[in-house]
């Protein structure tokens, strides 16, 4: 079985200093910190502060069955956040959710955190595992609207969307088929003969480093400018990002370029990217989509994003190193706080040189893919 396991440590930008006052606003903020209305799933949400009023930080969710090394993995990212105080939550069936439920419970309780509440969730009603008041917690299950609450009207107010499942979420990163793909496949290849004669006829490769470097970092720039102002690139453009990316300092350049101001056009870029680019050239923009998604917050998105880079090479460094981060259930600023500005790299990694470009020369190297596949 695999087990899709995604912390937020920071909320979404529609849900600042979110207070929850009530069962209801705990269930109606659920779909909203992840992304997603989860099925099968247990899901903690730590708070900061003093009770009652503490302030919701962080969300980490598990599928459900649990593996019993899932959950220790937990406390020293709550200490680590200074969490005071948890709500848990598992949706399914009793027999699904309570193991998991218990099991959290006690490791909260040894560990000094405090128990909010313990809830189970299943076809619009809900039963708490630490009370035991049949007025408010009765045997039969209290219901509850998922989406009229008052969090949910907040967060559609702001902007944000819980999308129906996670599998709805995966469909939104799946590969353009159809005329769209076979358009985008012509296009890569056309670029590909373009660069192979560019190479191929080159008599200075360290002065050919420089420049490819020179123009695939300047084209980072004002494609991430581009999609800022809500434009879209067309395919040529789509297709030479593709290539650039694939140079490891042109890619570190819009991983360094991914700042709190610019993650939404970061966000738009990389998604239509990993959607758009030939599966080869997936990994980089699917990484850079995962952490621009991760430093707002969005774990889901980051997780299916690391999904689709995998997919593609499950040897990809960048991918690697996220997916291990959030397996270990680390916040973003661990790895934001460590990440040089470009000049910061220009220092570090010198004068381009002909080696740069080896990961370029490999995709060129490569065959086209097979028929576009259905629309999508």
């Amino acid at each position: 079985m695999t087990t899709h396991t995604t912390a937020s440590p920071d909320l979404p930008a529609g849900l600042p200093d979110l207070l929850l006052g009530s069962t209801e606003d705990v269930l109606g903020a659920v779909p909203y910190l992840l992304g997603f209305h989860p099925a099968e799933s247990l899901v903690v949400i730590g708070l900061r502060g003093s009770p009652p009023k503490g302030r919701v930080h962080l969300t980490v969710r598990w599928d459900l069955p649990l593996a019993d090394r899932d959950l220790g993995r937990i406390l020293p990212l709550l200490r680590k956040e200074e969490i005071t105080q948890v709500i848990v939550v598992g949706y399914g069936s009793g027999p699904l959710v309570t193991p998991a439920a218990d099991a959290a419970v006690a490791l909260f309780r040894k560990g000094g955190i405090g128990l909010l509440d313990a809830l189970r969730v299943e076809d619009g009603r809900y039963w708490s595992y630490v009370c035991s008041r049949t007025d408010c917690c009765p045997p039969s299950g209290a219901p509850y609207d998922r989406e009229a609450g008052a969090v949910a009207v907040r967060a559609v107010a702001h902007g944000l969307v819980a999308l129906p499942d996670r599998e709805t979420l995966e469909r939104s990163l799946a590969p353009v088929g159809g005329t769209a793909r076979t358009a985008m496949r012509g296009v890569t290849g056309r670029v590909a003969e373009e660069l192979r004669r560019r190479i191929a006829g080159c008599e200075d490769p360290d002065g050919l480093a420089a420049e490819i470097v020179a123009d695939g970092t300047a084209r980072v720039r004002a494609a991430i400018g581009f999609y800022a102002a809500g434009g879209r690139l067309d395919d040529e453009q789509a297709a030479r990002l593709g290539f650039d990316l694939a140079v490891i300092r042109i890619r570190d350049e819009a991983w360094a370029l991914i700042t709190d101001d610019a993650h939404d056009a970061h966000r738009r870029l990389w998604q239509d990217l990993t959607r758009r680019l030939e599966p080869r050239f997936v990994p980089p923009a699917a990484s850079l989509l995962a952490m621009a998604a991760w430093r707002d917050g969005d774990s889901a998105l980051a997780s299916v994003a690391l999904a689709r880079a995998h997919e593609a090479d499950p040897g990809y460094s960048m991918a690697n190193l996220l997916m291990d981060a959030l397996r270990c259930l680390l916040p973003p600023h661990a790895l934001k706080d460590r990440m040089p500005s470009p000049e910061e790299l220009d220092l570090q990694m010198g004068v381009p040189r002909t080696s740069w470009l080896l990961p370029l020369v490999v995709l060129l190297e490569e065959p086209p893919a097979g028929p576009a596949g259905p629309a999508g």
